[in-house]
């Protein structure tokens, strides 16, 4: 019996000269023993355990691309059998070259399977690694815990490297842990789970996110724990939120179901129907924002009233020192007819909770008062309103501004700092700062929430996050 013992567990470079060594001296499956060494037996040199060189004259032999790239996953899995397993494939496309494609055969849907499991594990930890901020540590540093199904975090972290290029990050696992410091990307021995951080501030981000995506009507309990195997959920964040979100998922979808559309008074539509019938915009200016919510329903100032479910007013005190101005309505808000109700507006309120703003002290409404969106399948996706749709709807926006009278305008993103400012502004450029508004008002420019939960970076969003917040504090200080 043959002995041949690899560096590691991964260790594909070494299985690959051992067994082409083993092939061209004839040596067959039923007579190697496949094994890796351990942490006190690694050999002198780095090298692993070899059979002798095979005789002179041998002109070796050549393999298939395919059967490379399935020995490449294969290695990755934690088959203990994964070896003997490739060098018996290796062994007979001797005789049979074109043995990978025949998936009927025992051997190959066995190494297909493996492989198939090893991209799984791959694809999984994409989704749920969450990183954590380590407290105390400058630069800013951010660790992950992640026990992956198979030996996949060597291949997985080029994703992670990408992503989080400007990112000083580690990911720890049982087998191995990587380090990147935004230049050099190192290897290490594993890791336990209390070599990672605890919960962070951004912990709470992550909570509301899911909370306020997740839809009870479209809930299948099977089917998303095949997706996200409950072996995971130990990691993420927001799974302590999911027994409850299954427990009450039924009580919400029936709410949802009876929820009506809000509907203003019989007075305020026949306005609103004249002015839409009469076109005479300056000649029935809206006298309440009862005359708002009514005319905007029926407003045909630009095509996007055709697909929307129902025009979305501004919603809040009548006489707010402080007004927020988003983009346009979302899909839940299209439905509800009501603004920042769905995962941006938990987010929104999270932040007016840690800035100590009151939302019901304040107004809030939108630049475009119908949703644009495309379908996809059962889904509709937002698209951003042009320069021709947001200068329409901006009669409806000044009507809104006239009636509250607000101090300070905070505008959500590019779209509503366009119609706020009636100039394209920045928004990079021109937070953190007050900036003055014709009419006397003070207007501040900061990010939409939706922003902030598409940001894929973890430190730019923890950044941002703070900036945020500290630019909502700001317009409430100079609003009281």
């Amino acid at each position: 019996m043959r002995v041949i013992k690899l560096l590691s567990e991964t260790d594909i470079d070494g299985w690959r000269a051992a067994a082409r060594r083993l092939r061209l001296t004839r040596i067959p499956p039923e007579a190697v023993l496949w094994t890796v060494a351990g942490a006190d037996e690694l050999l002198p040199g780095g090298q692993p355990e070899m059979p002798p060189q095979p005789p002179a004259g041998q002109d070796g032999f050549r393999v298939s691309r395919e059967f490379l790239e399935l020995a490449d996953m294969v290695v990755l899995h934690r088959a203990p059998e994964r070896f003997a397993l490739l060098y018996r494939l290796l062994w007979r496309l001797a005789h049979t070259p074109h043995l990978i494609r025949i998936t009927t055969d025992a051997d190959v849907a066995k190494a297909l399977e493996m492989a198939k499991a090893v991209s799984r594990a791959s694809h999984k930890m994409k989704a749920f690694v969450r990183f954590r901020l380590v407290e105390g540590v400058d630069p800013e540093t951010y660790v992950a815990w992640f026990e992956p199904s198979h030996r996949v975090l060597e291949r997985t972290a080029p994703f992670f490297v990408e992503r989080f290029a400007n990112m000083r990050f580690s990911i720890l696992t049982p087998d191995a842990s990587l380090h990147w410091d935004t230049e050099r990307l190192a290897f290490g021995l594993g890791a336990d789970p209390t070599d990672a951080p605890g919960d962070d501030a951004l912990e709470d981000i992550w909570r509301t996110y899911y909370a306020s995506t997740f839809n009870p009507a479209r809930l299948k309990v099977k089917m998303m724990t095949k997706e996200m195997p409950k072996r995971y959920w130990r990691n993420l964040p927001e799974a302590s939120l999911i027994p409850e979100l299954i427990a009450a998922a039924e009580t919400r979808t029936v709410t949802m179901v009876q929820q009506a559309p809000t509907q203003p008074s019989a007075r305020a539509m026949k306005a609103a129907q004249r002015i839409s019938r009469d076109g005479s915009w300056n000649a029935d200016i809206p006298g309440a924002l009862e005359d708002v919510a009514a005319g905007v329903n029926f407003c045909r100032r630009c095509d996007l009233w055709r697909d929307a479910t129902q025009g979305v007013p501004g919603q809040g005190a009548e006489r707010a020192a402080l007004m927020f101005v988003g983009e346009q309505p979302g899909d839940q808000e299209d439905l509800a007819g009501l603004p920042f109700v769905g995962p941006a507006g938990k987010l929104f309120d999270k932040a007016l909770a840690e800035a100590g703003v009151p939302r019901d002290r304040t107004f809030v409404t939108n630049a475009v008062k119908h949703f644009k969106h495309e379908p996809t399948g059962k889904r509709r996706i937002h698209k951003t309103p042009n320069a021709g749709e947001v200068t329409a709807c901006r009669w409806w926006l000044d009507h809104e501004r006239r009636l509250v009278r607000p101090k300070v305008i905070v505008a959500l993103g590019a779209t509503a700092a366009l119609s706020v400012f009636g100039k394209a502004t920045p928004v990079a450029a021109s937070r953190g700062r007050p900036l003055p508004l014709k009419d006397g008002a003070q207007g501040v420019v900061t990010y939409h929430p939706s922003y902030l939960l598409r940001v894929p970076d973890e430190a730019v969003r923890a950044t941002a996050w703070k900036a945020f917040v500290e630019d909502l504090g700001m317009a409430w200080r100079l609003a009281s």
